[in-house]
Formats: C-alpha cells, sequence, structure tokens
C-alpha cells in the first residue's frame, strides 16, 4: 500500500474516487414540511390562547414555505 507522501507527490497512483450515489431528496422535504405545519399548527393554538406571540407561528409559516420550495427545486434538478 503506497504511503501518503508517495500518493501526493504521483496523484497518478491513487484510485479513482467512486461514483456518486444518487439520493431523492423529495422524501426528505416532505418530512420537513409535515413537521413544519404540525409546529405550525401547535404554535397557532398557543398564540390564539395568548400564551406566546405570533412570532413562532410566522417561523413555522416561513419553515413550511421553504420547505416547498426545496421540492420546487428538487423536481427540476431530478437528472443531475
Amino acid at each position: 500500500m503506497p504511503s501518503f507522501i508517495e500518493l501526493a507527490l504521483r496523484p497518478e497512483r491513487r484510485k479513482p474516487a467512486p461514483e456518486p450515489v444518487p439520493v431523492s431528496l423529495r422524501p426528505v422535504f416532505l418530512v420537513g414540511i409535515g413537521m413544519w405545519l404540525v409546529a405550525l399548527v401547535v404554535a397557532l393554538v398557543l398564540w390564539l390562547t395568548g400564551a406566546v406571540g405570533p412570532h413562532g407561528t410566522v417561523t413555522c409559516a416561513v419553515g413550511a414555505a421553504l420547505g416547498g420550495l426545496g421540492l420546487v427545486w428538487t423536481r427540476r434538478h431530478t437528472g443531475r
């Protein structure tokens, strides 16, 4: 097995890099959106009961919207 110094001096002796594994991010975004929507319901109930301010509700809505943008992005970049 060649040493690190030898591989640094002669990079042509290295093994070729493996091909990247194709991964679908759609399920990740869907789970994230679902979690943001559950948090939105909880934050909305807490806001309407007067326990907290509207900041949590806005944060959850923005999180779900960004997840929606992520879904649009995955649809446009599936073949790469």
